[in-house]
This record gives C-alpha cells, sequence and structure tokens, in this order.
C-alpha cells in the first residue's frame, strides 16, 4: 500500500491510459498534492502522467485553471461545478486527454452552515467532452478526508475509461 491506497487502484487507471494512449492531468484543492503523489510514486507513470497544479486558492481556480469569477460567486469553490471546471481547466492546461480533479473541505475548520467539513468534489473530464462528477460527505479527520477524496478521484476515473 501506498499512503492507504492500494497500488493496484493507481497500476489500473495508469495501465487503462497506457492501453488508450492517453495521458492524464490532476487539479487539486482538498487532496494538496495527495493524488498526484499517488499517481508518481508508481515506476514508468510519466509515461501517461503529465502533472498537476495545486489549486488550493481561489485565485488559482480561476488564474491558472480558466475556472470562472462568476461560477465560484454562485456555486462556491467546493461545488459540483467547481469540480468540473477544474476538471475541464486543466485538461485544456495540460493539453491531457484526462482532467481529474478534487474540491473540498478537508477540514478541522472551514465548514459553513451549508457546507460542513468533509464535503467534497470530484470530477473527471474525457477527450470527446465525457464529464463525471461526484459529491461525497465525508466523515474522518483531515488527513482521512483528503485521502478518501484522492481515492474516490481514482475511481471516478476509471469510471470514465471504462
Amino acid at each position: 500500500m501506498l499512503s492507504g491506497v492500494e497500488i493496484p487502484d493507481v497500476r489500473d487507471l495508469l495501465r487503462v491510459l497506457a492501453e488508450r494512449g492517453w495521458t492524464l492531468a490532476v487539479a487539486e484543492g482538498d487532496t494538496g498534492g495527495v493524488l498526484l503523489a499517488w499517481l508518481t510514486a508508481v515506476p514508468g507513470s510519466s509515461a501517461v502522467v503529465l502533472g498537476g497544479v495545486v489549486a488550493y486558492h481561489d485565485d488559482l481556480k480561476r488564474e491558472v485553471l480558466g475556472v470562472s469569477p462568476a461560477l465560484i460567486e454562485q456555486h462556491g469553490a467546493v461545488s459540483a461545478e467547481a469540480a468540473e471546471a477544474m476538471a475541464r481547466g486543466i485538461r485544456r492546461l495540460a493539453a491531457a486527454d484526462v482532467g481529474l480533479a478534487t474540491t473540498g473541505i478537508a477540514g478541522p475548520g472551514g465548514g459553513t452552515a451549508t457546507k460542513a467539513v468533509g464535503l467534497a468534489y470530484v470530477a473527471a473530464a474525457g477527450p470527446r467532452g465525457q464529464l463525471r462528477m461526484h459529491g461525497f460527505q465525508w466523515q474522518g479527520d483531515r488527513a482521512a478526508n483528503r485521502q478518501s477524496s484522492a481515492e474516490a478521484a481514482l475511481r471516478l476515473a476509471l469510471d470514465l475509461l471504462r
């Protein structure tokens, strides 16, 4: 295992990408680089993993990933809409076949009356306009919530590819 994720889960995603000749880039919010660390821990991953952006602050979501200020103002940086825009944005920025994004409130603080600690969204955008998004309400501590979001992103990317 690698930081709680079984390497076969990561390896499955890398294998499927390689079989298709596709590349992947990630945009991470709440996971803070955990997802890219897991992906790049596998030898040979550079054949399909282009890299990523940790867009922790809203400014980076807007300025680097192209998430519209109006979207963030209307829905928030932790929203399904933001996750989808981040996945599309990293795909475009990196010229990747697949863009994968995470955004959430890992905790222990940061929650609001409408968005509790543990709220997270993951999204995957594919080369033919495919889009998958899923929201979660994690119940763990900060480390567990970050890991859960990263694991969910891997599963979502595999779902998009299958």
